[in-house]
């Protein structure tokens, strides 16, 4: 199966004292960016396989409804090649995802025993997306 999947990855800027040690939430972006490229070119993932990451889309800000401040995106495109479905489930829970694109195969037919693992893995990925949740906010 080979798709596309858009992550963008957001950048939390840090004011500086007074004068120096300040970075602006674009750099930051584009710094955990460069992090998950480094991540996704050195560390295998069983099941998939990363054949082009795309870095040209530009950095781009938007506002906070809540706090009126800027918070800047910077965007990747990967494509790869998986496994089978259940693999493009550990992008799609990410909370840096925004979009995929299924390129190979025009359709895709599942038995219900296929749907039940994928539904599944579903449930997996998003338990231990709420568990990292909880411990960065430490909630439990």
């Amino acid at each position: 199966m080979l798709a596309k999947v858009r992550l963008d990855f957001k950048g939390d800027g840090k004011p500086g004292r007074l004068l120096f040690g300040g970075k602006p939430s674009d750099k930051a972006a584009e710094e955990a960016r460069e992090q998950q490229v480094a991540i996704f070119k050195n560390i295998p993932l069983h099941g998939v396989q990363i054949m082009d990451i795309d870095l040209s889309t530009e950095v781009y800000t938007v506002s906070d409804d809540l706090t009126g401040a800027s918070i800047a995106y910077a965007p990747l495109v990967m494509t790869i090649q998986a496994d089978s479905l259940d693999s493009i489930i550990r992008f799609i829970t990410r909370e840096d995802f925004r979009k995929v694109e299924i390129l190979d195969p025009a359709f895709v037919t599942l038995n219900h025993y296929e749907i039940e693992r994928l539904l599944f893995k579903v449930y997996e990925e998003t338990k231990g997306y709420r568990s990292r949740l909880e411990r960065k906010y430490n909630l439990k």
